[in-house]
């Protein structure tokens, strides 16, 4: 594949199915936009309801023949898989500034967890078979086989859209499924186009991987309900997710779901406050706070609380607030879209009329929001109680261990959490009373490792990424008993 063909303004205008480029059914397409610039710089198909069926047609009809290829077949055309993206590093980095308003080191992270994504998946293995003789009937026994789900239905998001598509996409195809994938409308090439082009220039079969790209409201709902898929993978709100998971039940789908999450980020009395600060305003604001697991809410002991507050401020306005696509020195880039900037004012607004002080921030030009560092809050004001989704700090204090824990589990949520604290053990006595699927003792929330699950509890999702929890999503289990020998069935002389 040539850098030119993975341009932001190359030909994105068809989608992929079947190992076929295809324009819509209708011939519609959507513009996509750079969000630093706030202008279209190509336009992508806008799939039909059709469309999503011809793809999951087509993904049916590819699987029994890829569950059948030898693995080491299919781990050859993931390795092929992982050196297209690494030979075309830059010009990834490059679509993902363009498309998803990411500075340099954000690309670079991306990018990485995408390729290890990928690595990930060379390495994952269904439970071998086991052998149990029955309890109950001489002379059978009882072997327990996992096998491929068969279909997998992936809805990624655009924060992270490389990433989020490939962590679902690759485990699914390496043991043996085959996927639709519709990435976000924000960013169909980097979280669906691009996968597309990559996939099909390392090798893999026609009809393993398709991509549809649309609108959610149009095909969403067709996506997530299908009667083929038996796994619908979604990453995004929880508002939405709990549509998704109810279309996905009602076709006896299992719904995998990573939802929202409202991160505490707890600073005890005994936290090494500089180091806390920096993890803090990382934790906040990295890729403008766009991120499920970013820091939501400062929760901070009153004695170290208008130092911590001072250092926070610091480091927000230390930021440099650029378009990523054009200046390599930005560490501060867009929101996505104007509906996410125009909540994150409200908020902000709504916090501030609540009795919250601005210390930094709070303003927006075009998509770019002003890191913004709140203090005065209280786990009600619209800043803390809602997933803000943006660089927005909402600093609260509290008294003791006790009032923490209150005010960390206090929301519908239970993504990830973090708690800084010298004293280790104190500190995991904490994260032990945190109601969050992932809490990080001495870090912020923004981690994600291959060999650890990856997911919430409460309202923020159902299952696990990764690792042998991916397995369990993307296999079930198949029970063969073997009779050796007559059986007496009682009844019969």
């Amino acid at each position: 594949m040539t850098a030119s063909e993975l341009e932001p303004t190359a030909d994105w205008n068809r989608m992929y199915i079947d190992g076929e480029w295809r324009d819509a059914a209708d011939d519609e397409t959507i513009p996509v936009e750079n969000p630093s610039k706030r202008d279209a710089f190509t336009d992508v198909p806008a799939a039909t309801v059709d469309d999503v069926d011809a793809a999951y047609e087509a993904a049916a009809a590819a699987q029994p023949a890829w569950a059948d290829t030898p693995r080491e077949e299919r781990d050859e055309i993931l390795e092929a898989l992982l050196d297209e993206l690494n030979e075309n590093f830059e010009a990834i980095a490059n679509l993902l500034a363009t498309e998803a308003g990411a500075p340099g080191y954000r690309a670079m992270g991306e990018f990485a967890t995408a390729t290890g994504d990928v690595e990930m998946a060379l390495e994952l293995e269904p439970p071998e078979e086991v052998v149990r003789p029955s309890p109950s009937i001489e002379g059978k026994d009882n072997h327990v086989v996992h096998e491929p789900v068969g279909v997998v239905g992936v809805i990624s998001p655009w924060n992270f859209p490389l990433h989020l598509s490939l962590r679902a996409v690759v485990p699914a195809i390496a043991l043996g499924n085959t996927v639709v994938l519709k990435p976000a409308t924000d960013t169909p090439i980097t979280g669906g186009l691009l996968i597309a082009k990559l996939c099909e220039a390392a090798g893999v079969p026609d009809g393993v991987v398709n991509v549809v790209t649309g609108r959610g409201s149009d095909i969403g709902d067709r996506m997530s309900s299908h009667p083929i898929p038996r796994v619908i993978s979604f990453t995004g709100s929880t508002a939405i997710g709990k549509g998704v998971a109810a279309n996905a039940a009602g076709s006896l789908a299992l719904p995998a779901l990573e939802l929202g999450g409202n991160a505490p980020f707890v600073v005890t009395d005994e936290a090494d406050l500089e180091r806390a600060a920096r993890a803090g305003a990382f934790g906040s604001f990295f890729h403008q706070g766009q991120v499920c697991i970013s820091i939501n809410r400062h929760l901070v002991h009153e004695d170290l609380y208008d130092e911590y507050v001072d250092l926070l401020v610091d480091h927000a306005e230390s930021l440099v607030v650029g378009d990523p696509s054009e200046d390599e020195d930005v560490t501060f880039g867009p929101v996505q879209n104007e509906t996410q900037r125009d909540d994150l004012i409200e908020f902000i607004e709504g916090s501030l009329e609540a009795g919250a002080t601005l210390e930094t921030g709070g303003e927006a030009d075009g998509l770019f929001v002003e890191p913004t560092v709140l203090s005065d809050c209280t786990n009600d004001m619209p800043t803390a109680c809602n997933e803000h989704f943006g660089p927005v700090a909402p600093v609260i204090p509290f008294a003791d261990d006790e009032e923490a824990i209150e005010l960390a589990n206090d929301t519908e949520y239970g993504l990830s959490a973090s708690v800084f604290c010298e004293d280790e053990d104190r500190a995991r006595a904490l994260a032990d009373r945190i109601e969050a699927g992932m809490v990080h003792v001495n870090d912020q929330p923004i981690n994600e490792d291959h060999n650890a699950p990856f997911g919430g509890v409460k309202g923020s999702g159902l299952g696990r990424y990764h690792g042998e929890w991916i397995v369990r999503e993307l296999t079930e289990p198949k029970w063969i008993s073997v009779q050796d020998g007559e059986r007496d069935y009682f009844v019969f002389e």
